[in-house]
């Protein structure tokens, strides 16, 4: 008797290429049977607030606030090494001046926008899609831009200045990569299919760094017009050996994030952190 699991992703070339193998049935998922459902992190982590899909990709961030529901698997994870988001504009801004600059940002529960108010304490913001920011900015309706996905590569052909890569700002502060995003399985599923949807995702990813140009082909078909060579340093930056694992300095990273989070009143509380190995 089969299984059927919701598994909630973003339709990204970096979320694609980790999920091929389980897309296109390249791996063996045993009795369970996954049925993809393709949101914008913002949409994934608002439905996160109410458990609504067994497995979903989710910000690091949004974790505060889905501890009591989700746990964190150590496999899927987008975690930067000295680089991350970036925060550009048209000219060069200092950074004392942002308190009274409009920063066009890409959702209040993204790990990009938790970043940037741990680095810079005072700033309006303004909420975008996050493709449309580098727009929005250059349309003069924002001051600056907090960029994640493919326009982190993209802005300097399109004129923009960078004033800070806030996985720089925080791997110079605390030696640990950045946590964005995260995959996290519902707590109320029982432990072994738990630990058995974990070794499918693992599966999966090794997968696609194993048939890199296969894999990279189906996500090109997610890549919103990147080119080959584009998409290819994309999804190296964000699927990688600590997507295949986060080991404890991944783990150890997600619990600074969010202590640092807490310590500053920017998340209800320091929440328990579980992860599922």
């Amino acid at each position: 008797m089969s299984i059927s699991i919701k598994l909630a992703h973003s339709p990204d070339a970096d979320d694609a290429f980790m999920f091929y193998g389980l897309a296109m049935g390249k791996i063996s998922t045993e009795d369970i049977q996954y049925e993809h459902v393709l949101k914008d992190i913002q949409t994934l982590n608002e439905w996160a607030l109410t458990g609504k899909m067994e497995i979903t990709a989710i910000s690091a961030h949004a974790y505060a606030y889905v501890h009591d529901k989700y746990s964190i698997l150590i496999h899927g994870g987008s975690i930067g090494k000295n680089y991350g988001p970036i925060v550009v504009s048209k000219k060069a801004i200092s950074l004392d001046d942002f308190k009274d600059k409009l920063i066009a940002v890409p959702g209040k529960m993204t790990s990009a926008y938790l970043a940037l108010r741990l680095c810079i304490k005072q700033f309006s913001e303004k909420i975008v899609p996050f493709d449309q920011i580098l727009e929005t900015v250059a349309a003069g309706e924002a001051d600056a831009g907090l960029l994640i996905h493919e326009g982190q590569l993209t802005y300097l052909q399109q004129g923009f200045k960078k004033i800070i890569d806030l996985g720089e700002w925080w791997f110079n502060m605390t030696r640990l990569p950045l946590p964005m995003g995260l995959n996290a399985i519902r707590k109320d599923l029982p432990q072994p299919l738990q630990k058995k949807i974990s070794t499918h995702l693992k599966n999966s990813i090794q997968y696609s760094l194993d048939h890199r140009q296969e894999a990279l082909d189906y996500a090109l078909k997610f890549g919103r017009g990147l080119s080959r060579p584009i998409a290819d340093q994309f999804v190296g930056m964000w699927v990688n050996e600590r997507t295949l694992d986060m080991g404890e300095e991944g783990k150890k990273s997600i619990i600074e994030f969010l202590k640092q989070a807490s310590t500053h009143a920017l998340i209800p509380e320091f929440p328990a952190v579980d992860f599922v190995n």
